[in-house]
């Protein structure tokens, strides 16, 4: 029973597209070591947004690293990549932990879900 009840809960969970995929807080680890030079960038590949709709990214900490606010998409299509500049003191052990939240026009705020935010990643340039 309790096998069935795990494997039950597991199905959900999937449904849902799990906890770390459907917003809160999303864990990044760095392609590579840092040297000096480099500089990372967050690359964001949104879905389908509904008009006034943003994505606002913050570290776990709290701090903003920014806000996309695309316009002029039209609906039901995707709005499109962004590349947000990644300051060097969010980055941690390698990596770095982001909240994604969406605050729909007029709407309360959440965290984004993965038909908001289809892809995150870290790109390293010098």
């Amino acid at each position: 029973m309790q096998r069935g009840a795990i494997a039950l809960a597991l199905a959900l969970l999937l449904a849902q597209g799990g906890c770390v995929a459907s917003g809160g807080v999303r864990t990044l680890t760095l392609p590579r070591a840092l040297d000096a030079a480099d500089r990372v960038y967050l690359e964001v590949r949104l879905g389908a947004l509904a008009s006034g709709q943003e994505i606002e990214l913050s570290t776990d900490r709290g701090r903003r690293l920014g806000v996309i606010s695309p316009h002029a998409i039209r609906p039901g299509r995707e709005a499109g990549t962004y590349t947000v500049p990644l300051p060097a003191d969010a980055i941690r052990d390698g990596g770095v932990r982001i909240r994604l939240i969406t605050t729909p026009a007029g709407g309360a705020a959440r965290d984004a879900n993965v038909d908001e935010v289809r892809e995150v990643r870290l790109i390293v340039n010098k």
